[in-house]
């Protein structure tokens, strides 16, 4: 029987040599010192040696004992122990790869020929956030409602319902694309549809009142922040284009001079499927410019024309405007709540109908897909209804100035 006394006094040789514990348990001392664990043994007929970890002294002679010992059990049962220590590793690996974090991010590999970049991260991000620390390591063929409850729940108790119904769906998705590449038999989150409070009603805040707009354009008009983003809050309502359509507009976009001055934004910009973005037959957006968006951008130009954007970023100039900067400039002339960036386009969309113009030419003017078999003439509707759309678009101004002015100029910030 060994001691720790003689194997720490073993001495390497010019050759590897063993000293012997018993029942096919020995060290091997090699010509550099290492000194290893194996265990001789015979299964079926067949001799095998099998190694029993990290060399001594790391794995202590009581350890190697032990791991001898199970050995022996499995070897009484007729259990190659080598083999089943393969077995072992692959169904290790095979479950490491069958986890919900592989398989999810898996999933979002797939989508992210679909989705442009800055969704791809925010689905990214609410995985990392919300699931992979309590989920990640779980087996998709594991996965139940036990575990994907407490996820849910703890969204929606932090106050933020529409989160916590994503990243349901968000789950959801994942099960079913694990049920597809049959690494799974049930989505878990399907059966939690129900838990949750029905999604709030009504979309993005919007003051669509007319005496409300007036107040809203005149304290636009009292804004006391930067010179770019009171430009840009001016032009919201006039143009009513998409956040990030206005955030992102550069100079190069723009036609001022003539008798049609508009900004044209291009596909890679616009609300399109990444596919869609890029391809060839993609289309600019036409955005018509009133007399009062151009005696902006003409105020704008000599700060900003020199630089690729309209409104560049505070921090980095080479870079546009936040996305959060026109709803914190809401914000801060009190509006928190009622109006965001987003919502003049309802604003737009709301009174436009009321002073006679065709649902064609707002749609349009909108850059609303349209379902169906009239979506394959869009571009043609959209070139038609052109003109209709530059007299609105000038109307639409004139109508902003006019509630303006009913009240007369603010003189101090809104308080909620």
């Amino acid at each position: 029987m060994l001691t720790d006394t003689k194997i720490k006094n073993a001495r390497p040789a010019a050759k590897p040599y063993r000293l012997k514990d018993g029942r096919g348990l020995y060290v091997l001392i090699n010509p550099n010192g290492s000194k290893w664990w194996r265990l001789d043994y015979t299964v079926a007929g067949r001799r095998n040696t099998l190694s029993l970890g990290k060399p001594y002294p790391d794995t202590s002679l009581q350890l190697a004992r032990e791991r001898c010992d199970e050995a022996r059990r499995l070897i009484a049962q007729g259990i190659d122990p080598s083999a089943q220590r393969k077995a072992d590793k692959t169904a290790s690996a095979e479950q490491a790869d069958n986890s919900f974090e592989a398989v999810a991010r898996e999933w979002l590999k797939v989508k992210a020929h679909d989705w442009v970049p800055a969704h791809l991260g925010k689905e990214t991000l609410r995985l990392e956030k919300h699931a992979f620390p309590w989920i990640g390591v779980k087996p998709m063929s594991d996965l139940g409602v036990d575990d994907v409850l407490p996820l849910i729940r703890r969204v929606f108790e932090s106050g933020h319902l529409e989160q916590a119904h994503r990243l349901r769906e968000q789950i959801s998705r994942v099960s079913r694309f694990a049920i597809a590449t049959g690494r799974a038999k049930t989505d878990p989150a399907h059966a939690l549809s129900e838990v949750l409070p029905s999604r709030q009603q009504g979309g993005f805040p919007a003051i669509v009142d007319p005496a409300s707009i007036g107040e809203l354009m005149r304290a636009i008009d009292g804004f006391k922040g930067t010179f770019p983003v009171h430009c840009a809050l001016r032009l919201a309502p006039l143009l009513f284009c998409r956040p990030g359509e206005l955030r992102k507009a550069e100079w190069s976009h723009f036609t001022l001079d003539g008798d049609a001055p508009e900004y044209r934004i291009p596909p890679q910009n616009r609300k399109l499927r990444k596919a869609r973005k890029s391809a060839r037959d993609a289309e600019p957006h036409i955005v018509p410019l009133s007399r009062q968006a151009l005696a902006i951008l003409h105020e704008l130009r000599p700060l900003t024309g020199h630089r690729q954007y309209l409104f560049p970023g505070a921090r980095d100039p080479r870079r546009c405007m936040s996305e959060a900067a026109i709803n914190a400039a809401l914000a801060r002339l009190g509006f928190k709540g009622e109006m965001v960036g987003h919502g003049f386009r309802h604003m737009a969309s709301t009174r436009l109908e009321e002073l006679g113009f065709s649902d064609a030419a707002i749609e349009a003017q909108l850059s609303h897909k349209v379902a169906g078999v009239r979506g394959k003439y869009k571009r043609d509707q959209h070139l038609r209804a052109l003109p209709e759309r530059r007299r609105m678009m000038q109307a639409w101004a004139e109508y902003l100035d006019d509630l303006k002015q009913r009240e007369g100029p603010v003189t101090s910030l809104r308080t909620a």
